[in-house]
């Protein structure tokens, strides 16, 4: 059996051994739902597109998940304010520095929907993650794009003059690692700008990634947060911890700000098997490092694979990468698809790119082949 076959045969074993091999009949159970690995004992298309963490939960949140079912008929609010202590403490922080929402998604659209007013300047990069721009829309925001320079970074010192243009407040968006380029933004050059911006503009510094980037040059905004309430930070459960379709979030922030942008949560966003979850994903160091050692294999199988096709790709950060193709990005997606594999969707300008996500290493070897077979048929 070559390395290939034997990684796959791993990964049947080890859903055989946690799950059993369930039917068709049988998806939706319980056992498939909490199980890591589960969608590959499946017959839908590998999910190499939406940078999710294939590892799933780890043990202690599964047991939680499981364990918590019984209190599915209360309202979550009392144990929600578990979460701001377990948080806190984890990062570093005091629990009045913290609020949650249903993903960082809802503390990226509540912080948009506090900060509002009519033609504030809304300032991101092009591409960036698109929800600050997707929930400004309905809001009045004089939405500006800088594109990211030629690093692949944000282009700050643009960024900056954006906000210097006019005395008026304005609120800049910077994800950091970006998605979808998986690419770093300088974090002394951010601490730099808030240093020496004023009051009037807020920033939303998106980490998402955080846990996943190893460059000791890169580190976090949460440093400001008591001196600065002007300064957010927004972190999910959804990538390291696995937890994607639990939907739990956070944001970091000076206490006055968190009270500011809490009055826009939806008090009952949040469920309580997430929140069990999340509590005891708090505690999964082991699964932190586990999720990170499957990435960084999973990262290199890609970039080999990329680099021996010739293929240019962006420097990865993150548990995806953006990588160059040859010919119609559309084209290229729908071919991936009919083999079974989806791939990351359009991410303009960034036609001529496609961001793929990083499964278990055995989903990356599958990528790798149908990647090759292209090359074989002079698709790529």
């Amino acid at each position: 059996m070559d390395r290939r076959g034997f990684l796959r045969a791993g990964a049947i074993a080890s859903i055989a051994t946690t799950t059993g091999t369930p039917s068709s009949g049988h998806r939706r159970s319980l056992s498939f739902l909490v199980s890591p690995y589960g969608h590959l004992a499946s017959n839908e298309p590998l999910r190499l597109n939406a940078n999710e963490n294939p590892m799933g939960l780890s043990a202690e949140a599964r047991e939680a998940v499981i364990s918590s079912i019984s209190l599915s008929n209360r309202y979550p609010d009392s144990w929600e304010g578990d979460l701001y202590p377990a948080i806190a403490s984890k990062i570093g922080v005091q629990a009045n520095n913290v609020f949650t929402g249903a993903g960082s998604s809802e503390v990226i659209q509540a912080t948009i929907q506090a900060l509002v007013s009519p033609n504030m300047p809304l300032i991101v990069a092009e591409p960036t993650f698109e929800d600050a721009i997707r929930y400004s829309a309905n809001h009045g925001y004089n939405l500006i794009k800088i594109p990211l320079d030629f690093n692949a970074a944000h282009d700050l010192e643009r960024m900056r003059d954006e906000t210097e243009r006019t005395p008026r407040p304005s609120v800049v968006y910077i994800c950091n690692p970006n998605n979808p380029t998986a690419t770093l933004t300088s974090s002394s050059e951010i601490d730099s700008w808030i240093q020496d911006a004023p009051r009037s503009v807020f920033f939303i510094i998106d980490e998402a990634y955080y846990e996943l980037v190893e460059d000791p040059e890169y580190w976090s905004a949460i440093k400001w947060i008591d001196e600065r309430p002007n300064v957010l930070v927004t972190r999910t459960f959804s990538k390291i911890y696995g937890m994607a379709g639990l939907r739990l979030g956070y944001g970091i922030a000076h206490p006055a700000t968190v009270q500011r942008i809490k009055a826009f949560i939806s008090q009952s966003s949040r469920n309580m098997l997430g929140i069990q979850a999340g509590l005891a994903s708090l505690n999964s160091d082991d699964h932190i490092e586990r999720t990170i050692a499957m990435n960084n294999q999973s990262r290199k199988i890609a970039q080999e694979t990329l680099d021996n096709l010739g293929l240019e790709h962006l420097p990865s950060h993150t548990n995806f990468l953006m990588h160059k193709i040859n010919g119609d990005l559309e084209l290229y997606i729908r071919r991936f698809y009919m083999n079974g594999i989806n791939v990351g969707r359009a991410f303009p300008p960034m036609m001529g790119y496609n961001r793929i996500s990083f499964g278990l290493p055995e989903e990356m070897e599958r990528w790798a082949d149908t990647l090759h077979s292209f090359r074989s048929k002079g698709w790529v």
